[in-house]
């Protein structure tokens, strides 16, 4: 049988690259899928939807997984089992981006599970697939007959060398100061999330004008696609309008909506508001219950609860448009800030954060290379030495919630925080740093508390950040021609509003960034406002921040570890590890430290990590010994190790050189033993290192005053004593110097070497 052949469009990146879009050749049966390609990364994905709504659901049961098989990059999974288990950090966030894109543009009342499941089945070491993930889902999604306001794509904008780049490269991307996920429809950007290097807020507007550009072109080629393929891509599946009842909508109104409105205007703590909309509730059910009767009221009550939450949304966006926010602020206005740093004795750095009714408990482990993180995914196999973890517990909100494993929620906040800190890192730092978050209070911005909070907590534990970050959510409220952009939103406005834009940055510019818009339309004058906005509530925290600690402390804290790092020769890895790594453990097992040793760069670089000073200073010296080299002039204290009628051996810096009888003193000296014996500490001079055989003769008496000579005595000995050291032998020099001859017909010095090594 031949080549199934499916349908095609395709389109090129601004750069030239063509990327294809392909479906009906694989997994025909799912409602949606397609194959995105370029060059030879390839990603596959599917759409399926339940064809009925699940009983009872009342939010959108939508799945987006994505997952990248080991072989698309020639490799095995470095797990226990080796096979592809549960989704790794980088997926659950890959998987985040493409879900946050593309919910907002199903029906508000569409019910039915729906699952996207996208693939990487080919990867080309250069190419980030993430940047393509979202225009594969919505591919599937816009071929099949589901419901989907679409398309959307996205694209990976990133300034390099001054020049905003779309979908660049892995290797061009290290030099960028600016690297941002951009979501969006043909007409409105949707979500947005990246990082950057202390950028200002019109190269972010840049960055997404430029990335906006781009997507249109993806969308087009998605609508081409639905053109040939026809029949159900241009014919989504009907979704019945929800049944109405005015009579109880009426109701519910007369009972509720000023009631609403009072307590929404009262400047209410979380607890009281949620108190009292739960009463304002009760209260209308029971007024509804009794008018309708027993008969009547079961069939009436889902649309009561339907109409009390669109009512309540509605009332509360009517007065924060009027200019009253829930907790009394104004839009503009920042919760109260109070911070604490020390606050845990035993941790290596740890601050509270508290704004408003949200609060993180921050704490800094400070490790050595063996505690970094071990990341396997297909295209990376490596280590990161910056940790973030991000906690939130049922307590936080008053909920009695099971103790699970960090869901995609933690996962996604975690990284926001950690991205946003890692640009104010200093280079070359040899700790692995470990910050985590515990969420003790939350209502609203808690991701943007551990920024906050991580940031103090550095700078408690001395970390030299090269500036605080502080971090900000803001929120939006459209109707028509009514705009409120609020600073630090509470979880209420963020749950009702139409945009959550989360902001981190320090006094110099942004660092990272995530946002979502929930509505359609949001004009680049609106943003303008909302960035300059953020900008002012970013710095207020940051001098309520500066009232608790101004910048790192000068040191470590006395019990956190501290770690020296040694630049060796290459040469002497492997003597510093010793055969089996014997010598490493024997200096560890003696000194008390870890030790670890890194190649790069043509060099080695040993990191020895202890709390205790004098632990590090003994390892220091030991590995000193291992890996020093000698030069001809230097000058060491040393033990004589070895006695010989011709001279003595001297151990030093782990070296051993001959001091030869001549060399000892400016005085004939008839038997060694009479001035030298084993044990005796010296002080010595390289005065030659054979470049042959590494052979290193020494002189005691080069640094000894010479007596003055008494009248009549020779100037000369058979030992060469009144000569004084004979200078370093030059380059070029020929034949053995009349000492070496001498030393030889005594059985002087190189005889002595053979029987040493006997």
């Amino acid at each position: 049988m031949g080549q199934q052949i499916g349908i095609t469009t395709s389109f090129n990146l601004p750069d030239g690259r063509e990327v294809t879009i392909e479906t009906g050749k694989l997994a025909t049966q799912a409602d949606g899928s397609v194959v995105v390609r370029v060059g030879d990364t390839m990603i596959f994905a599917v759409a399926t939807s339940d064809r009925k709504a699940r009983e009872g659901q009342e939010f959108f049961p939508l799945s987006v997984d994505y997952q990248e098989k080991f072989a698309a990059a020639g490799r095995i999974p470095g797990n226990f089992f080796r096979r592809e288990t549960k989704l790794s950090d980088y997926e659950v966030l890959t998987s985040r981006l493409v879900d946050r894109a593309i919910r907002p543009l199903f029906p508000d009342h569409y019910m039915n599970d729906t699952q996207i499941i996208i693939n990487l089945l080919s990867s080309e070491k250069d190419v980030l697939p993430d940047a393509f993930v979202a225009l594969a889902a919505s591919a599937a999604l816009t071929v099949s007959d589901i419901p989907f306001a679409g398309p959307i794509s996205e694209v990976r904008v990133a300034r390099i060398d001054g020049e905003y780049v779309v979908n660049p490269n892995k290797s061009a991307l290290e030099r960028a100061d600016l690297d941002f996920i951009v979501g969006a429809t043909l007409a409105d950007i949707t979500m947005v999330e990246g990082e950057a290097k202390e950028v200002d807020e019109q190269a972010m507007i840049d960055a997404l004008k430029v990335a906006h550009e781009a997507i249109k072109v993806q969308c087009n080629a998605q609508l081409a696609l639905a053109q040939k393929v026809g029949g159900s891509a241009l014919n989504k599946r009907e979704v019945a309008p929800l049944p109405e009842d005015e009579d109880v909508k009426s109701r519910t109104k007369a009972q509720a909506e000023a009631k609403i409105r009072t307590l929404a205007s009262s400047a209410s703590d979380k607890n009281s508001r949620k108190k009292g909309f739960d009463e304002i509730k009760t209260a209308a059910e029971a007024a509804l219950a009794e008018a309708y009767g027993e008969a009547e009221w079961p069939a009436k009550k889902p649309f009561f609860k339907r109409y009390f939450d669109e009512l309540k949304k509605k009332t509360v966006r009517d007065v924060i448009l009027d200019g009253k926010r829930l907790d009394g602020r104004g839009p503009a206005d920042i919760r109260p800030i109070w911070c604490e740093v020390g606050y845990l004795p035993s941790p290596h750095g740890s601050a509270i954060f508290t704004r408003g009714e949200t609060q993180s408990l921050t704490t800094l482990t400070l490790g050595t290379k063996l505690d970094e993180a071990m990341i396997d995914t297909a295209q990376n196999l490596g280590f990161e030495k910056f940790i973030l973890h991000y906690n939130f517990p049922g307590f936080s909100v008053g909920e009695v919630k099971p103790q699970r494993a960090p869901g995609r929620r933690e996962v996604g906040h975690a990284n926001l925080a950690a991205r946003s800190l890692r640009q104010v890192l200093p280079s070359g730092l040899p700790y692995t740093i470990r910050l985590v978050s515990d969420i003790l209070e939350s209502n609203g911005s808690s991701s943007m508390a551990t920024v906050c909070a991580g940031t103090l907590a550095l700078m408690d534990g001395g970390v030299q950040i090269k500036s605080p970050v502080s971090g900000i959510a803001m929120g939006l409220i459209k109707e028509g021609d009514r705009i409120a952009i609020l600073s630090d939103i509470l979880g209420d406005e963020d749950a009702l509003g139409d945009m959550d834009f989360k902001l981190t940055g320090t006094a110099n510019g942004i660092t990272g960034c995530q946002m979502d818009i929930k509505i359609d339309g949001m004009p680049y004058d609106l943003l303008e406002r909302a960035l300059k906005q953020a900008r002012e509530g970013r710095l207020h925290i940051l001098s309520k921040m500066a009232e608790t600690i101004e910048g790192p402390r000068e040191d470590y804290k006395p019990h956190a570890p501290r770690i020296v790092e040694l630049i060796i020769d290459k040469s002497y890895i492997g003597a510093v590890i010793g055969p089996g790594g014997k010598v490493i453990q024997e200096i560890q097992a003696q000194t008390g430290t870890i030790i670890n040793i890194e190649e790069k760069n043509e060099k080695g670089y040993v990191n020895i990590a202890s709390s205790n000073k004098d632990s590090i200073d003994k390892a220091l010296e030991w590995v000193k010994r291992i890996t020093f080299t000698p030069s001809e002039g230097d000058v060491f204290t040393g033990v004589v190790k070895t006695v010989q009628p011709y001279g003595v051996f001297v151990d030093f810096m782990g070296k051993s050189g001959l001091l030869h009888v001549s060399e000892i003193s400016h005085t004939r000296i008839e038997n060694v033993e009479d001035v030298l014996k084993e044990g005796d500490e010296i002080k010595v001079q390289i005065v030659e290192i054979d470049k042959k055989t590494g052979k290193i003769r020494l002189s005691r008496k080069s640094l000894i005053p010479r007596p003055p000579r008494k009248d009549g005595e020779p100037d000369d000995d058979d030992q060469g004593g009144d000569r004084g050291p004979r200078p370093p032998r030059r380059d070029g020099d020929r034949g053995p110097r009349r000492d070496d001859r001498r030393d030889d017909r005594r059985g002087g010095g190189d005889r002595g070497d053979r029987r040493d090594r006997r």
